[in-house]
């Protein structure tokens, strides 16, 4: 159906977002002077939606007492330092019954890094000012100096961390 005026009834602004959700797209028209409107069938994403955490995610095994968990570490330059550590087992403790800190060898790289981040159970994160790796077993406050690492693959398995006291990170093959 070609663009052009829409019906009386419908107003022109209506139509496109009828469209827009109806997973129409605008193609080139054959004769270069009028698009044509096609539909397509909607395509599924695959989950990260993000193709910088797709094409360059790492895969990595979290083992304590409680049991092993696998994790994302994202593109970040800080989550690509911790990765050049990797294995590493740190000794952890408690930090306000949300996370479980532990302190890596060194400081990490957190060039680019946002100002703050608001931490969810299951994330991996880095906190600038200390130089710790926190582990969230529950939903934190908004931080400044938190930059988000990565994340659990399951999140319902955060509640396990709460109480490890050492914990071995290791990339996965």
């Amino acid at each position: 159906m070609p663009l052009g005026r829409p019906h009386a009834y419908i107003p022109w602004a209506t139509a496109l977002t009828v469209l827009a959700a109806a997973g129409c797209t605008t193609a080139p028209a054959h004769d270069d002077t009028s698009p044509s409107i096609t539909a397509s069938a909607p395509t599924p994403r695959a989950t990260p939606a993000s193709p910088s955490e797709s094409e360059h995610a790492v895969h990595i095994r979290l083992t304590t007492e409680t049991g092993s968990f696998e994790a994302t570490l994202n593109d970040s330059a800080a989550a690509r330092d911790l990765a050049t550590l990797l294995p590493l087992t740190l000794e952890t403790e408690d930090f306000h019954q949300t996370e479980r800190i532990a302190y890596p060898p060194r400081k990490l790289d957190t060039t680019g890094a946002p100002d703050a981040s608001h931490p969810r159970a299951g994330d991996l994160a880095y906190y600038t000012p200390w130089g710790n790796l926190a582990l969230f077993h529950r939903d934190g406050q908004h931080s400044p100096s938190l930059v988000i690492l990565g994340h659990l693959t399951d999140r319902t398995d955060a509640q396990q961390l709460a109480t490890a006291d050492r914990i071995t990170i290791e990339n996965l093959p």
